[in-house]
Protein backbone atom coordinates (compact mmCIF):
# COMPACT_ATOMS: atom_id res chain seq x y z
CA UNK A 1 0.00 0.00 0.00
CA UNK A 2 1.18 3.49 -0.82
CA UNK A 3 0.99 6.08 1.95
CA UNK A 4 -0.03 9.40 0.39
CA UNK A 5 0.94 12.71 2.09
CA UNK A 6 -2.14 14.43 3.51
CA UNK A 7 -1.58 17.65 1.53
CA UNK A 8 -2.02 15.80 -1.78
CA UNK A 9 -4.96 13.68 -0.66
CA UNK A 10 -6.78 16.67 0.83
CA UNK A 11 -6.67 18.46 -2.52
CA UNK A 12 -8.01 15.38 -4.30
CA UNK A 13 -10.83 15.04 -1.78
CA UNK A 14 -11.84 18.67 -2.24
CA UNK A 15 -11.95 18.32 -6.04
CA UNK A 16 -13.89 15.08 -5.89
CA UNK A 17 -16.49 16.21 -3.41
CA UNK A 18 -16.96 19.55 -5.14
CA UNK A 19 -17.53 17.66 -8.37
CA UNK A 20 -20.12 15.41 -6.72
CA UNK A 21 -22.67 18.19 -7.23
CA UNK A 22 -24.61 20.48 -4.98
CA UNK A 23 -26.84 17.66 -3.71
CA UNK A 24 -24.33 16.32 -1.17
CA UNK A 25 -23.13 19.81 -0.29
CA UNK A 26 -26.67 20.96 0.46
CA UNK A 27 -27.40 17.83 2.49
CA UNK A 28 -24.29 18.29 4.64
CA UNK A 29 -25.10 21.99 5.01
CA UNK A 30 -28.63 21.18 6.18
CA UNK A 31 -27.27 18.71 8.75
CA UNK A 32 -24.90 21.32 10.21
CA UNK A 33 -27.28 24.29 10.05
CA UNK A 34 -30.94 23.31 9.55
CA UNK A 35 -32.07 26.96 9.58
CA UNK A 36 -29.26 28.03 7.20
CA UNK A 37 -28.82 31.32 8.99
CA UNK A 38 -25.25 31.31 10.32
CA UNK A 39 -23.62 31.17 6.90
CA UNK A 40 -25.99 33.51 5.09
CA UNK A 41 -24.27 36.44 3.39
CA UNK A 42 -25.39 39.92 4.47
CA UNK A 43 -27.82 41.66 2.15
CA UNK A 44 -25.92 43.08 -0.77
CA UNK A 45 -22.75 41.21 0.29
CA UNK A 46 -20.80 38.84 -1.92
CA UNK A 47 -21.75 35.18 -2.05
CA UNK A 48 -19.20 32.40 -1.55
CA UNK A 49 -19.13 31.75 -5.29
CA UNK A 50 -18.67 35.43 -6.11
CA UNK A 51 -15.83 35.80 -3.62
CA UNK A 52 -13.86 33.07 -5.36
CA UNK A 53 -13.82 30.71 -2.37
CA UNK A 54 -13.20 27.25 -3.91
CA UNK A 55 -15.04 25.24 -1.27
CA UNK A 56 -18.50 25.17 0.27
CA UNK A 57 -19.64 24.16 3.77
CA UNK A 58 -19.61 20.40 4.20
CA UNK A 59 -17.16 19.59 1.42
CA UNK A 60 -13.82 19.65 3.21
CA UNK A 61 -13.52 18.51 6.81
CA UNK A 62 -12.38 21.30 9.09
CA UNK A 63 -11.43 18.90 11.85
CA UNK A 64 -10.31 15.57 10.34
CA UNK A 65 -10.32 12.72 12.80
CA UNK A 66 -6.71 11.66 13.47
CA UNK A 67 -5.80 8.08 12.68
CA UNK A 68 -2.61 6.11 13.06
CA UNK A 69 -0.55 5.71 9.91
CA UNK A 70 0.76 2.30 8.96
CA UNK A 71 4.33 1.56 9.95
CA UNK A 72 5.64 1.52 6.37
CA UNK A 73 7.96 4.08 4.79
CA UNK A 74 6.23 6.81 2.83
CA UNK A 75 6.62 6.36 -0.89
CA UNK A 76 7.00 9.26 -3.31
CA UNK A 77 3.75 10.34 -4.93
CA UNK A 78 5.24 9.54 -8.34
CA UNK A 79 5.41 5.80 -7.54
CA UNK A 80 2.99 3.56 -9.38
CA UNK A 81 1.74 0.15 -8.20
CA UNK A 82 2.07 -2.88 -10.45
CA UNK A 83 -1.65 -2.61 -11.23
CA UNK A 84 -1.02 0.67 -13.03
CA UNK A 85 -3.55 2.55 -10.89
CA UNK A 86 -3.08 4.55 -7.72
CA UNK A 87 -6.06 4.65 -5.33
CA UNK A 88 -6.23 7.39 -2.70
CA UNK A 89 -8.81 8.08 0.02
CA UNK A 90 -10.04 11.53 0.97
CA UNK A 91 -10.90 12.98 4.36
CA UNK A 92 -13.98 11.82 6.21
CA UNK A 93 -16.30 14.82 6.29
CA UNK A 94 -18.69 14.82 9.26
CA UNK A 95 -21.95 16.76 9.47
CA UNK A 96 -23.80 15.61 12.59
CA UNK A 97 -24.81 12.02 11.72
CA UNK A 98 -24.02 12.18 8.01
CA UNK A 99 -20.55 11.23 6.77
CA UNK A 100 -18.99 11.62 3.33
CA UNK A 101 -15.69 10.62 1.77
CA UNK A 102 -14.22 10.46 -1.71
CA UNK A 103 -11.96 7.80 -3.21
CA UNK A 104 -9.94 8.70 -6.29
CA UNK A 105 -8.28 6.43 -8.83
CA UNK A 106 -5.44 7.69 -11.04
CA UNK A 107 -4.05 5.90 -14.06
CA UNK A 108 -0.32 6.07 -13.40
CA UNK A 109 0.56 3.33 -15.89
CA UNK A 110 0.95 3.27 -19.65
CA UNK A 111 -2.20 1.34 -20.55
CA UNK A 112 -5.72 2.69 -20.78
CA UNK A 113 -7.81 1.95 -17.71
CA UNK A 114 -11.52 1.30 -18.15
CA UNK A 115 -14.18 1.57 -15.46
CA UNK A 116 -17.92 1.11 -15.66
CA UNK A 117 -20.17 1.20 -12.62
CA UNK A 118 -19.58 1.01 -8.90
CA UNK A 119 -16.41 0.03 -7.03
CA UNK A 120 -16.25 -3.12 -4.96
CA UNK A 121 -15.76 -2.14 -1.33
CA UNK A 122 -15.09 -3.88 1.98
CA UNK A 123 -14.70 -2.15 5.34
CA UNK A 124 -11.91 -3.68 7.46
CA UNK A 125 -11.16 -3.41 11.16
CA UNK A 126 -7.79 -2.57 12.70
CA UNK A 127 -6.65 -6.16 12.08
CA UNK A 128 -7.70 -5.93 8.41
CA UNK A 129 -10.57 -8.32 9.00
CA UNK A 130 -13.79 -7.58 7.06
CA UNK A 131 -16.72 -6.08 8.97
CA UNK A 132 -20.39 -6.84 8.36
CA UNK A 133 -21.23 -3.80 6.24
CA UNK A 134 -23.71 -3.60 3.37
CA UNK A 135 -22.40 -1.70 0.33
CA UNK A 136 -25.20 0.00 -1.61
CA UNK A 137 -24.81 0.75 -5.32
CA UNK A 138 -26.16 4.28 -5.15
CA UNK A 139 -26.32 6.77 -2.26
CA UNK A 140 -29.96 6.10 -1.36
CA UNK A 141 -31.36 5.29 1.17
CA UNK A 142 -28.46 6.89 3.10
CA UNK A 143 -29.07 10.32 1.56
CA UNK A 144 -30.15 11.94 -1.69
CA UNK A 145 -27.40 13.21 -3.95
CA UNK A 146 -26.35 13.16 -7.59
CA UNK A 147 -25.18 9.80 -8.93
CA UNK A 148 -24.25 9.45 -12.61
CA UNK A 149 -24.99 5.72 -12.55
CA UNK A 150 -22.94 3.12 -14.44
CA UNK A 151 -21.32 4.48 -17.61
CA UNK A 152 -18.01 3.80 -19.40
CA UNK A 153 -15.04 5.76 -18.05
CA UNK A 154 -11.74 5.51 -19.93
CA UNK A 155 -8.62 6.91 -18.29
CA UNK A 156 -5.45 7.74 -20.17
CA UNK A 157 -2.14 7.95 -18.36
CA UNK A 158 -2.33 10.68 -15.72
CA UNK A 159 -6.14 10.94 -15.75
CA UNK A 160 -8.28 10.11 -12.76
CA UNK A 161 -11.79 9.19 -11.67
CA UNK A 162 -13.56 9.28 -8.32
CA UNK A 163 -16.43 7.86 -6.35
CA UNK A 164 -18.21 9.43 -3.37
CA UNK A 165 -19.13 7.37 -0.29
CA UNK A 166 -21.82 8.35 2.23
CA UNK A 167 -22.97 6.79 5.48
CA UNK A 168 -24.52 7.74 8.81
CA UNK A 169 -23.09 7.40 12.30
CA UNK A 170 -26.33 6.54 14.05
CA UNK A 171 -26.89 4.27 17.05
CA UNK A 172 -30.49 3.09 17.42
CA UNK A 173 -29.86 -0.08 19.42
CA UNK A 174 -27.67 0.14 22.52
CA UNK A 175 -27.45 -3.66 22.69
CA UNK A 176 -25.62 -3.77 19.33
CA UNK A 177 -21.93 -2.97 19.08
CA UNK A 178 -21.27 0.07 16.92
CA UNK A 179 -19.20 -0.62 13.80
CA UNK A 180 -16.07 1.46 13.18
CA UNK A 181 -13.73 0.56 10.33
CA UNK A 182 -10.05 1.46 10.04
CA UNK A 183 -9.25 0.42 6.47
CA UNK A 184 -11.13 0.31 3.18
CA UNK A 185 -10.53 -2.36 0.55
CA UNK A 186 -11.29 -1.07 -2.95
CA UNK A 187 -11.75 -3.16 -6.10
CA UNK A 188 -12.04 -0.72 -9.03
CA UNK A 189 -13.79 -3.16 -11.37
CA UNK A 190 -14.63 -6.84 -11.65
CA UNK A 191 -11.42 -8.84 -11.97
CA UNK A 192 -9.20 -5.86 -11.13
CA UNK A 193 -6.54 -5.92 -8.45
CA UNK A 194 -7.67 -4.85 -4.98
CA UNK A 195 -6.09 -2.03 -3.00
CA UNK A 196 -6.37 -1.33 0.73
CA UNK A 197 -6.31 2.32 1.79
CA UNK A 198 -6.45 4.14 5.11
CA UNK A 199 -9.17 6.83 5.19
CA UNK A 200 -8.33 10.09 6.92
CA UNK A 201 -10.89 9.46 9.65
CA UNK A 202 -12.64 6.32 10.83
CA UNK A 203 -15.56 4.76 9.00
CA UNK A 204 -17.93 5.09 11.97
CA UNK A 205 -21.21 3.46 10.98
CA UNK A 206 -22.88 3.23 14.39
CA UNK A 207 -25.24 0.28 13.93
CA UNK A 208 -26.62 1.39 10.55
CA UNK A 209 -24.34 -1.10 8.83
CA UNK A 210 -24.44 0.34 5.32
CA UNK A 211 -22.54 2.63 2.96
CA UNK A 212 -23.87 4.20 -0.21
CA UNK A 213 -21.53 4.89 -3.11
CA UNK A 214 -21.77 6.67 -6.44
CA UNK A 215 -20.56 5.15 -9.69
CA UNK A 216 -17.09 6.00 -10.92
CA UNK A 217 -16.96 9.26 -12.83
CA UNK A 218 -14.14 11.14 -14.45
CA UNK A 219 -12.52 13.92 -12.44
CA UNK A 220 -13.77 17.16 -14.07
CA UNK A 221 -10.28 18.51 -14.77
CA UNK A 222 -9.59 15.39 -16.86
CA UNK A 223 -12.96 15.31 -18.65
CA UNK A 224 -12.49 17.00 -22.01
CA UNK A 225 -15.96 16.11 -23.25
CA UNK A 226 -18.84 18.58 -23.20
CA UNK A 227 -20.36 18.92 -19.76
CA UNK A 228 -23.05 16.30 -19.28
CA UNK A 229 -25.92 17.50 -17.06
CA UNK A 230 -26.82 15.30 -14.12
CA UNK A 231 -30.38 15.24 -12.92
CA UNK A 232 -30.61 16.37 -9.28
CA UNK A 233 -32.18 14.19 -6.61
CA UNK A 234 -35.92 14.80 -6.14
CA UNK A 235 -35.55 16.88 -2.97
CA UNK A 236 -32.30 18.57 -3.95
CA UNK A 237 -32.49 21.94 -5.70
CA UNK A 238 -30.23 22.10 -8.76
CA UNK A 239 -27.04 24.16 -8.42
Amino acid sequence: MTVIPFRHVGALAAVALLAAGCGLSDELDRERNPERTADAAPEGGPSAAASGVPTAPGLVSRTPIPVEEESVPAAPTSSCPASGVRIEPGMVDAAMGLRAMSVSLTNCGKRLQRLNGYPGLRVLDEHREPLDVQILEGPEPVTQMDDPGPHPVTLKQGESAYTALVWRNTVTDTTTTAVSGTYLEVTPAKGARKATVTPQGRIDLGNTGRIGTTAWQKTPADDTRASRPTAPAPSTPPS
